[in-house]
């Protein structure tokens, strides 16, 4: 199986650290956040990945390579413009081929168990694709009060369990190229569509690492956190 990371995007939020370098190059702990990307999905056994380039793709190229020193297989589909998450996957359909991928954000750093995924898809035979979703961690703490307005406790920045987000990682048939603009999102021009045509499923991960690196607060954050939860 195939994996596309979508690496293409300014990472206008990370600046300074995307002046000269993409997202996915942006080090958390040490290392860039595809290289803990290619390592998790080795892990979950993909070896061929497409690099979804655009914003500064001859650093992702020139640290990358054909990805031989991190054991897997590395190709790459540039777009000379910003296409959105929707058209730059569309934009490697010849790439991909007519088979069933994954396809997963360049900012995220996790340990979803994506065969798990697949699993779940497969359930599904008129779907098109399946979504990870994982529990929202609040950004801010959280005051609870009781019954006669008396502060109860605090909690700083909980997960909250009972709403689901988006969790960037997908597991996408070959149909989802019907679906797919030339330009545009796949989370706003094609999973409304998909969801509307019951053909969008989704799956949650509860006790599972999950991060975004947004801001520089996140790579802060993350640093601490990925190489105690992940364990690579």
């Amino acid at each position: 199986m195939k994996a596309a990371i979508i690496a293409g995007g300014l990472g206008k939020r990370l600046r300074p650290l995307t002046d000269d370098r993409p997202k996915p190059l942006v080090e958390v702990s040490g290392r860039p956040i595809i290289e803990w990307q290619i390592e998790w999905l080795k892990r979950c056994g993909i070896d061929s990945f497409i690099i979804l380039a655009g914003y500064h793709r001859e650093r992702l190229i020139e640290f990358l390579g054909s990805g031989s020193r991190f054991g897997v297989r590395v190709a790459y589909v540039v777009e000379d413009e910003p296409l959105g998450t929707g058209g730059a996957i569309k934009s490697a359909e010849s790439v991909i081929g007519r088979e069933t991928f994954v396809a997963v954000n360049g900012d995220v750093i996790t340990n979803i168990p994506v065969g798990e995924l697949v699993e779940y898809l497969n359930g599904f035979p008129e779907a098109v694709a399946a979504v990870a979703l994982v529990p929202l961690r609040s950004p801010y703490g959280i005051v609870e009060v009781d019954g006669s307005g008396r502060v109860s406790s605090f909690r700083e920045k909980p997960v909250l369990e009972e709403h689901l987000i988006n969790a960037g990682v997908y597991v996408m048939r070959p149909e989802i190229f019907d679906y797919l603009p030339p330009k545009g999102d796949v989370e706003r021009d094609t999973f409304p569509r998909l969801a509307a045509e019951g053909k969008l499923v989704g799956k949650a991960f509860r006790g599972c690492y999950w991060r975004s690196i947004d801001t520089l607060k996140d790579v802060e954050e993350a640093s601490q956190e990925a190489p105690k939860y992940l364990g690579f």
